[in-house]
């Protein structure tokens, strides 16, 4: 008789893989306390307002979920955070990609750290069209700022929103504001949508320019140049120098064709080299500036309140579109309409009319 091997068997237990020794005391804490339930919204809140930069990022994904489980919680961490916020300078940032926008305010929020400042950085990322997802990942791009005890960075993805801005770029900047930030920097994605909605929520709207790339052109062309408080040429360093000095004085002379802001503020041109730390500090001093003026003629709080509005308003459109779509006799109709389109049975029109017939 053959005596059976047991050793032989495929399914056999083998020595488990040991605890290596250099195991983060600090990793395996985290690992340990995100397996636990997660907090109550009093508990995320209390936490955010004690400044805790790790629940502030959970309320931020509370806030920005879609899922209904999470709209009541979304408004009731609001609603606790709205009287400690609306106590910082808010600051818009836009430009084409390539311009340098990313070293630009690493280095300017390094420098603002300097001066004893907190920096929460909403950098809103271009959304991959199949996931919907962040492209280009900020905290990966700021490397040396976000490892400052002081900033914030917070990339989250475009989707379809104007101007390449969050959906809830607005309520997380009330978050941000609530756990203790003083500067909060929005960077929006500036591939030529409309940037009104940045625009909307700041108190000073920067615009980052290359020279030598044709740019000088857009100096007579309407629209986001007629929204900056202030264009920064960046890149003015090395051979660039030359180039930089000449887009300035181009620059200059297309801002005196636009008709005085209601501010009463001249807008004014800059050139700067984020790489080589080169003129981010003056940049700085117009803010203030900038900040002083409109605060004694009154227009800052004024411009708040438009703020709010605009807040409002896009909050309304934002939940009609939501109640629409998410309507389940819209939805079947829907589908039945865009076979009828298909087969050139109907127009777009024609079907769009009785779908918003329907949800009334």
């Amino acid at each position: 008789m053959i005596q059976e091997n047991k050793n032989t068997s495929a399914l056999e237990e083998k020595e488990g893989v040991s605890k290596p020794e250099t195991l983060s005391k600090k990793v395996a804490s985290f690992v340990k306390k995100s397996r636990r339930k997660s907090p109550s919204t009093q508990q995320l809140t209390d936490a955010l307002l004690a400044k805790d930069k790790t629940a502030l990022s959970r309320a931020i994904t509370i806030i920005e979920s879609t899922a209904p489980k999470h709209q009541e919680q979304a408004k009731k961490i609001i609603e606790a955070c709205l009287p400690h916020a609306n106590k910082s300078i808010r600051i818009g940032i836009t430009g084409v990609p390539g311009v340098g926008k990313s070293t630009f305010i690493e280095e300017f929020g390094k420098l603002l750290i300097s001066k004893n400042k907190k920096v929460a950085i909403l950098a809103v990322d271009p959304s991959s069209s199949l996931s919907r997802g962040s492209i280009l990942g900020d905290k990966t791009r700021m490397e040396d700022l976000v490892k400052e005890p002081n900033a914030f960075i917070r990339p989250s993805a475009s989707g379809d929103s104007l101007g390449g801005v969050a959906r809830k770029t607005r309520e997380t900047i009330i978050l941000c504001e609530a756990a203790g930030f003083d500067t909060i920097i929005i960077e929006t994605v500036g591939v030529g949508q409309s940037e009104t909605a940045v625009h909307s929520m700041t108190d000073f709207f920067l615009l980052l320019k290359l020279a030598g790339a044709g740019d000088e052109l857009q100096g007579i062309k309407r629209g986001i140049m007629e929204m900056a408080d202030a264009i920064v040429i960046n890149k003015a360093d090395g051979e660039n120098k030359k180039a930089a000095k000449f887009a300035k004085t181009e620059f200059n002379r297309a801002l005196h064709l636009y008709p005085p802001k209601e501010s009463g503020w001249s807008p004014k041109t800059l050139t700067c080299s984020a790489l080589k730390n080169e003129g981010i500090e003056d940049v700085w001093e117009l803010i203030t500036s900038y900040i002083s003026e409109t605060t004694e003629n009154d227009y800052f709080p004024k411009k708040r309140k438009e703020q709010n509005k605009f807040w409002l308003l896009q909050t309304i459109e934002s939940r009609l579109k939501s109640d629409f779509y998410e309507n389940e006799i819209v939805k079947k109709e829907l589908e039945k309409q865009l076979k009828l389109i298909n087969s050139n049975e109907t127009s777009p029109f024609e079907a769009a009319q009785l779908l918003l017939n329907l949800n009334k």
